[in-house]
């Protein structure tokens, strides 16, 4: 569905994006995830030519958004990070006119318009000027916009920018929605907004890919298997702390002590230790934990939540 080869961005001698690579399948819900200012809306404006990538080739169904750009927008919805309404225009007037620009027929128009007011959930303000609604309703007016024209990608920046948190799960859900009959590009710097909506994570950083993948295998990257939970009942006076056992173990390199909130079932007597290690050492923990006499009542991997991954593979980028 989508295609980028080497792809920059030059503005004089700065280097905006790229070189930039990858390839999005039709249906997929892809994620740009990364700070501000390292390329994500410059790659998303390639992407629904409002801007002309300095080299490298852009295709989007097929069609290449220098040579084809009209055939490309057609295909595309878009909405930039702050929506695109003209504030005197009554929501339905502005539906509308978008409509109109984007090509459409009269009469598929007046179909479209009550469609994606009640998808978008906006059909109670229809008749409201723009400016009068607020930043939530703007930007599922946002959305209708950009789905007027039944596109096969949809490309949405930071669409929870400035949403409370009603608004962004309100937001969430209509992604969600969106997902059925679409391609979607989500670029965000907000982990939850990324980890809730997209099957797919894409990382820039200083305008390059960094990582690809999902959550779970960009955790992999980060050696996810060598972090371990492991919840002890001691044995008796006399034992070995549990602790002192864990660290002695050929290969960890490290061991915490988790909060009481960690204990396993309730169990007043337990406690959960955090373990890091050089491979994955579950096998040897346990062992070297029950010859010493203690319980082990759960070892696992412990799971690295996605702010873990980003500011891991960030932070590496940057070092």
């Amino acid at each position: 569905m989508v295609e980028l080869t080497d792809v920059t961005k030059y503005y004089g001698r700065k280097r905006a994006l790229g070189p930039v690579s990858f390839e999005i399948d039709r249906g997929n819900t892809v994620g740009f995830l990364g700070l501000n200012g390292v390329g994500k809306t410059t790659l998303l404006k390639i992407l629904a030519c409002g801007l002309r990538p300095s080299s490298g080739t852009v295709t989007v169904d097929g069609f290449d958004v220098l040579r084809d750009p009209h055939e490309v927008r057609k295909r595309v919805g878009y909405l930039p990070e702050l929506p695109p309404v003209y504030g005197d225009m009554p929501v339905s007037d502005y539906l509308t006119f978008v409509g109109q620009l984007k090509g459409m027929s009269r009469e598929r128009v007046a179909r479209r318009v009550p469609e994606v007011e009640e998808y978008a959930r906006i059909s109670e303000v229809r008749d409201m000027p723009t400016r009068h609604l607020s930043q939530g309703y703007r930007q599922r007016v946002g959305v209708a916009q950009a789905i007027i024209h039944e596109p096969e990608l949809l490309i949405l920046d930071e669409p929870t920018h400035d949403l409370d948190p009603v608004q962004i799960m309100e937001m969430r859900g209509m992604i969600r929605r969106l997902k059925d009959s679409h391609t979607i590009l989500i670029s965000s710097h907000i982990l939850p907004e990324i980890s809730e909506t997209c099957d797919r994570l894409l990382i820039l950083n200083d305008g390059v890919i960094i990582a690809s993948g999902t959550e779970a295998e960009l955790g992999e990257k980060l050696l996810m298997s060598r972090h371990m939970a492991v919840t002890v009942r001691a044995a008796g006076d006399g034992a070995r702390a549990p602790r002192d056992v864990i660290a002695a173990v050929p290969g960890v390199t490290g061991v915490e002590r988790a909060g009481d909130t960690e204990r396993s079932s309730g169990d007043a007597d337990a406690t959960t230790y955090h373990v890091e290690g050089e491979a994955d050492l579950r096998a040897a923990v346990c062992r070297a934990l029950i010859e010493a006499g203690h319980d082990v009542l759960t070892l696992r991997r412990a799971e690295r939540e996605l702010e873990r991954v980003f500011v891991g593979l960030v932070g590496g980028a940057r070092a």
